[in-house]
């Protein structure tokens, strides 16, 4: 298998132009990324690509005077430039190296080589997430990969950038990265973009023992010694893309569709989530089945990117492949993942909890929100010896909680008639059930604030009248906690409640919850039975604690907040603009904004958010009625969404005002399954 390293290289960078060829420590910077990739491990050749422009003659004669085979092809078609490389030099395994890199480690290279050659994929690189320094970037790939990517890539960016339709379509190829072993570098920036840039790397440069490939080790040394050198280079945050996503002129869900149908023979319904399915997805007309996140985006199996506003319905708050999350899951992955006995991270999380929630005296886990929120109603009863319960918002799937809606087929009677649900807000309607079944009911528990936020006092005053009737105030803070403060909804609005259920955002995406409250309350855990084999799982325990540390760590809730802000001042401009004020309606706080659609005469809600939803993913959106905000979404994903929403919230005025609207929907409307909000 021949491989060969091909150099990405031109003269007219927008921001540092000719900055390959400058001087660093006495060697063109193009010279550095040679001598490195010339002792890189298992390459056979090194050849420089560029472009067939005037401008790049230069290059052309420095590599001919170093003795560089030099490769030129199309300046704005870099795919086709690697693809009639690797044809000209025979290449089986293509390395990619850009020649504002360099700092590039040969054995890091080395170490993606082996990745691709011995894990047998298509694609291998250490950028997948970004836990390297910027500026050690390497991608590896096979021919085959490459000439079928140049055969059927159509997008602009997928051919300016060479990768993009080989690594986000991983229903095509076999994808892999290899990880930084060392934590916290991928806000390091070693790379050439910027004059300032090529101050730090002149005086770093400086220190080498000698003008020779450098291992990242020996950088970070230096970097050590000479500290005054990060304020050049240290990023506030790992970078995200700042291009838009690539979208088709006209999406296809072609294998969504037929991935659909191949599932629905095994999984009732296709998904194991009601929220992920083809009931809130019209099969055919939107995605079904996504391979992969990054940051604030995901990609689907027909290769269609998209800025997500779903987040996995919350979960992933910092972003997709967070790289201190998953940095602390694979050094707990060589621990083990469900012991035999419990682990310090269980106290370790517990003590965090504890030091960030008002509520939290005490902690116990779980895997997700419906198992938190049915311990926060068993210790209720548990602790006030009464079996009836209000509800106020959505809590899961539970029986106690499910029975009191309208998706209650399979609930025992008995079990519906101990679950009662109150409006929000309403002091009034809460004191009359609580007089009509005077000493029977165990507590209240309730989203604090979702699409209506409490009037008020309301909360306080709730609080109080509960304690009245001996009854305790539980508070759902699956999708509130850790997201609109530190402490949850508790800590926004100053109501501590008696107990408290976490979930979602607690890890980032992997499945765990927290029950916390009162010492006294939670002490009828020793007595009532809740237990569960991955109750301690360490995994989820070790991404919690790296959630929560990040949360104390960097400014998240505040981004959270500010994205949120974005959005919701964009949307309210646009809908004035296109005069659908009254049709479509933001509410609740900005780290979570619920979006209600008015029926029309002209077309039903249900009609509304179908054609939402439809559009805004021809749009590359994801969205299913709320901006689930995360902090890796970028000022370029905001100005997507904008761009989607001007776009869509267009069409859905004109077909509004010809009454079109459902005519031209290409599917019947999607019927939720309830109503909670």
């Amino acid at each position: 298998m021949r491989t060969v390293a091909v150099i990405q290289a031109r003269m007219s960078s927008t921001r540092l132009a000719g900055k390959v060829l400058m001087d660093l420590g006495g060697l063109a910077v193009l010279g550095w990324m040679v001598r490195a990739a010339r002792i890189i491990p298992g390459v056979d050749e090194v050849v420089v690509a560029t472009s067939d422009e005037s401008g790049d003659d230069a290059l052309a004669e420095w590599c001919k005077k170093e003795k560089v085979s030099c490769i030129r092809g199309s300046l704005n078609d870099v795919l086709a430039r690697f693809a009639f490389a690797a044809r000209q030099v025979n290449a089986d395994i293509i390395m990619r190296l850009t020649a504002d890199c360099p700092l590039i480690d040969p054995y890091v290279c080395g170490e993606v080589l082996q990745l691709l050659k011995r894990n047998k994929v298509d694609y291998a690189t250490n950028t997948m997430p970004r836990t390297w320094p910027d500026g050690l970037d390497c991608e590896v790939f096979t021919s085959a990969a490459l000439y079928r990517a140049e055969k059927e890539a159509t997008l602009p960016s997928q051919r300016e950038h060479v990768t993009p339709y080989i690594k986000h379509n991983q229903h095509l190829f076999k994808v892999q990265s290899l990880p930084c072993p060392l934590k916290g570098l991928s806000l390091e920036r070693w790379t050439l973009d910027s004059p300032r840039d090529m101050e730090f790397l002149k005086e770093l440069v400086s220190h080498l023992a000698a003008p020779r490939p450098s291992s990242y080790l020996e950088v970070l040394e230096i970097l050590e010694k000479y500290p005054h050198l990060r304020n050049y280079n240290t990023l506030a945050q790992a970078t995200v893309s700042t291009a838009p996503p690539a979208l088709k002129a006209m999406p296809s869900y072609a294998l969504s569709k037929a991935l659909l149908k191949m599932a629905e023979e095994v999984i009732p319904q296709g998904s194991q989530t009601f929220s992920k399915s083809a009931k809130t997805f019209p099969a055919g007309h939107a995605p079904l089945f996504l391979t992969h996140g990054e940051g604030g985006r995901v990609w689907d199996v027909d290769g269609n990117e998209y800025v997500d506003l779903v987040c996995g319905l919350l979960p992933v708050m910092l972003g997709y492949a967070d790289a201190d999350v998953d940095s602390a899951i694979r050094e707990q992955l060589n621990h083990g993942i469900s012991l035999s006995l419990a682990t310090e991270l269980e106290t370790q999380l517990a003590v965090r909890i504890r030091d960030m929630v008002p509520c939290a005296q005490k902690v116990r886990f779980a895997k997700n929100g419906s198992d938190a929120t049915a311990a926060a109603v068993r210790l209720a009863r548990a602790y006030t010896k009464r079996e009836r319960m209000m509800v106020c918002g959505y809590h899961g799937w539970q029986d106690w909680y499910i029975g009191s809606t309208s998706r209650f087929k399979g609930i025992p009677t008995a079990v519906r008639e101990l679950t009662h649900s109150v409006p929000y807000n309403d002091l009034t309607a809460i004191e009359s059930l609580l007089l009509k079944h005077k000493g029977e009911f165990a507590g209240l528990i309730m989203e604090p604030v979702n699409a209506t936020m409490p009037q008020p006092e309301f909360l306080q005053n709730l609080k109080e009248l509960l304690h009245q009737h001996g009854a305790l105030l539980m508070f759902d803070e699956v999708i509130t906690g850790f997201r609109l403060a530190k402490g949850g909804a508790q800590e926004y609005f100053g109501v501590t409640p008696d107990l408290a259920a976490f979930g979602k955002a607690l890890g980032n995406g992997m499945p765990i919850s927290a029950i916390a409250g009162r010492d006294d309350v939670m002490r009828e855990m020793e007595d009532i039975f809740f237990s569960g084999t991955f109750g301690g799982e360490t995994l989820s325990l070790a991404a919690a604690i790296a959630v929560l540390d990040k949360i104390q760590r960097e400014p998240v809730i505040p981004t959270l907040w500010a994205n949120g802000k974005k959005l919701r001042s964009g949307v309210d401009a646009l809908l004035a603009k296109h005069h659908l004020e009254k049709v479509v309606m933001q509410k609740g706080l900005d780290p979570w904004v619920i979006l209600d659609l008015v029926a029309q005469p002209q077309a039903t809600k249900e009609a509304l958010k179908t054609f939402f939803i439809i559009e805004m993913a021809k749009h590359g959106v994801l969205i299913i009625g709320s901006h689930n905000v995360c902090y890796a979404h970028s000022e370029a994903d905001i100005l997507h969404v904008l761009n989607a929403y001007d776009a869509v919230l267009r069409k859905m005025a004109e077909n509004l005002s010809s009454g079109e609207l459902e005519k031209c929907l290409p599917c019947a409307p999607l019927i939720p399954p309830f109503v909670v909000r």
